[in-house]
């Protein structure tokens, strides 16, 4: 799922492994008059601004992880900033408020309605008269067409990563004027608005060449408030320039650098003074908090000589004014380091001083996945309390309250609070309750105390070099790396290989320990261990503290984890696409169309003809037909309130089923330059790049509340 949808959404159907279909379920929210969706639980934090407050000029230089292999969003190699440039260069008919709802975009579009739905729906877009290409052209039902027939999936020779929605599309045709575009659906799309966004010039969709070479590397023919000036890929920049022929409001940044920069290197290169806006992880957030502070004793220590006690100082003193020479020698020269370091920290925390930390919570959520497919969580029974063992308040502050941001379990798979369909639906599956887990564990056949067979022990899938570690209580897991770059990619497709089955058990022999209420579980000779598979990189410390957490949680219950720590690069392709896990933590992007993104997330995996397992994006192997019919249902629904309910009911049957736990909001901690303002952590936001700027001299921010990290305070 992702904000502007997500490939591919063409899913297929199969015979599934479950019966959550069959689970009572309870009464749906929403369901009365009060509206279940809620508020987002953090605002915007941008430095809101009036226009006429920004100074006329400037280069906004903004971090991002990688200049893309594509600039064409409907590609399968499209990343974040593939998306970053295409909210500034193109047309989007709608964007995403503040609440992550689509709006209409008015800079192109005066109205957007479905005029017809008898004998076929029916959409009339009437475009704004100004809006034109970059080359003088207007924009119009050409370039809808074009799209439309890349987009369809009938033409194979285009390489798309997705169809979902224009595979529905009959025909498109000029309405009344040229500004009319007539778009005529074979079958009811309920999700419509999630079209078009961005729309492409027909220049780029015309033909299968143009399509898939023509907008890789640049952009000739744009219509934002900025053009692509320059992607250099060797150099790492995106240049991003003023348009001269929009014809909305005008940009006040001359020019947007979008920057590769990696992640850990990011706090001195704004130290450096070479960025304006970056996204940072909470160390780098600490760092930038205190340097804005007023020294005092009381504030605490950080930088390289932070973790040294007075006692180490002393013995370091000794050494090296000691009267072996040889010691004497190395311990000064490892001062002289250290002293240089702290002068170097120190330098560059007082030029941290001009950056702020501008914090809300990220448009996605990261959950705990369960594998169905093979292995002890092939039992629902024995999922379920996986699930019921957990405490998701507890590991949303572990995250979210350090950060000081509201920490609430999400309660939805298929949109955040705020959202049009979202619904606490939590209470189809229950909340943590040892003994009900104790219960459900003790139904599937595991007991405390049994004997267990040697088993020889499983590597994780994978290249060379994986670390595990057993997380009893005499062996907890270790603390680990944070969630930024683990989102689930978009738009891959993957069969689930043969082989390999989850699951790692306890060697034959081992002694049932004294206490049975700590004891492991034990059926048939095998223990209750799990594999609990995590990436090992520098970002992501924070999914292997949780990992702990949930790990200790389970073991309460008897459960067993075995962390395997994984490289980035292999994490998604060798072990969570593959099937090669049995938990794992990954987030997935927020969608205002979950009947369509969503669907194939949840979808049953279906048998492919050489015997793997097509599983889309269901990476948990588990779904159900009934999950299935609703969305299909959903997505045919023009009534929007039967929509939302039908979305709702899927989702209290995805909690039932217990392939993957929400947990919590991902946190979004953005560095900006105090004087930057209209830019920071957008939230849901759809950024409106042609209002981002800095502030005139003198001038201040605007007056009133300012959503600083969090509207639920």
């Amino acid at each position: 799922m992702s904000q502007h949808g997500v490939g591919p959404r063409a899913v297929t159907r199969s015979v599934a492994f479950l019966t959550a279909g069959v689970l009572a379920v309870p009464a749906l929210a929403g369901c009365g008059s009060e509206d279940p969706s809620g508020k987002p639980l953090a605002g915007q934090d941008i430095q809101p601004a009036p226009r006429d407050r920004i100074a006329d000029g400037g280069s906004l230089r903004w971090a991002v992880d990688s200049v893309p292999d594509t600039l064409n969003t409907f590609q399968s190699d499209a990343d974040a900033t593939t998306t970053r440039v295409a909210q500034a260069v193109l047309p989007s008919m709608f964007r995403m408020d503040a609440s992550g709802r689509p709006e209409r975009n008015p800079a192109y579009l005066e109205s957007a309605e479905v005029v017809e739905t008898e004998p076929k729906q029916v959409v009339l877009y009437k475009l704004n008269q100004e809006a034109v290409w970059s080359d003088g052209r207007e924009i119009g039902a050409a370039d809808f067409a074009a799209q439309w027939r890349a987009l369809s999936g009938k033409d194979t020779a285009y390489w798309t990563a997705r169809n979902a929605g224009y595979d529905r599309i009959q025909k498109i045709e000029r309405g009344d004027s040229a500004l009319e575009v007539r778009v005529t659906f074979s079958r009811p799309y309920a999700d419509w608005r999630s079209l078009f966004s961005p729309l492409y010039p027909k220049d780029v969709m015309g033909t299968p060449d143009s399509f898939n070479d023509g907008a890789r590397k640049k952009l000739k023919v744009t219509a934002g408030p900025f053009l692509v000036e320059k992607a250099d890929r060797e150099d790492g920049e995106i240049t991003l320039t003023r348009n001269p022929r929009w014809w909305g409001e005008p940009a006040r940044l001359s020019e947007i650098v979008l920057r590769t920069v990696p992640r850990d290197k990011r706090a001195a290169e704004l130290a450096a003074g070479t960025l304006d806006l970056a996204e940072i992880d909470p160390a780098a957030a600490r760092r930038i908090t205190l340097a804005a502070r007023p020294r005092s004793s009381g504030s605490p220590l950080m930088g390289p000589d932070a973790d040294r006690s007075a006692a180490d100082s002393l013995r370091s003193w000794a050494v090296a004014n000691g009267s072996d020479e040889d010691a004497a020698d190395e311990e000064t020269v490892a001062r002289k380091k250290l002293r240089k370091a702290a002068v170097k920290y120190a330098r560059q925390q007082q030029a941290l001083s001009g950056f702020e930390v501008r914090k809300s919570l990220e448009p996605a959520y990261t959950q705990l996945a369960l594998n169905g497919a093979e292995g002890p969580l092939t039992d629902e029974r024995v999922r379920r309390a996986v699930a019921r063992a957990l405490d998701r308040k507890e590991l949303a502050q572990a995250v979210l309250k350090p950060l000081g941001l509201p920490a609430v379990p999400v309660g939805s798979h298929l949109a955040l609070s705020g959202q049009a369909h979202y619904a606490d639906n939590s209470g189809a599956l229950g909340g943590q309750d040892t003994k009900e887990a104790q219960a459900l564990l003790a139904d599937a056949g595991w007991v405390r105390g049994g004997p267990v067979e040697e088993q020889k022990k499983e590597k994780a899938a994978g290249p060379e070099g994986e670390e595990a570690e057993d997380s009893g209580e005499d062996n907890k897991a270790q603390h680990g790396p944070d969630p930024a770059g683990h989102l689930a990619p978009d738009g891959r497709q993957y069969k689930q290989h043969q082989g390999g089955a989850p699951g790692a058990y306890a060697p034959r022999g081992t002694a049932a320990p004294a206490n049975q209420e700590a004891a492991r579980l034990a059926k048939n000779g095998k223990a209750l261990t799990l594999r609990f598979v995590l990436p090992s990189g520098p970002g992501s410390q924070t999914l292997r503290t949780v990992a702990d957490r949930i790990s200790r949680m389970l073991e309460r219950v008897g459960i067993g984890t075995e962390i395997s720590k994984v490289s980035d690069e292999s994490y998604f392709k060798d072990h969570i696409a593959s099937g090669q896990y049995d938990l794992a933590l990954y987030s997935w992007p927020a969608t205002a169309y979950p009947a369509t993104d969503a669907r194939p997330v949840f979808a049953k995996p279906v048998p492919a003809a050489d015997g793997s397992l097509n599983v889309e994006q269901n990476y948990t192997r588990v779904g159900t037909d009934q999950v299935d019919q609703l969305f299909d249902e959903a997505v045919t629904t023009l009534d929007e309130g039967e929509s939302r309910s039908l979305i709702r009911k899927a989702d209290s049957r995805i909690w039932a089923a217990a392939g993957s736990i929400p947990l919590f909001q991902r946190p979004q901690l953005l560095a900006a330059r105090k004087n930057l303002v209209n830019a920071g952590a957008f939230g849901f936001g759809t950024p409106v790049y042609e209002d981002m700027g800095f502030l005139k001299k003198g001038a201040k921010p605007a007056s009133g509340p300012s959503a600083k990290g969090s509207a639920a305070r």
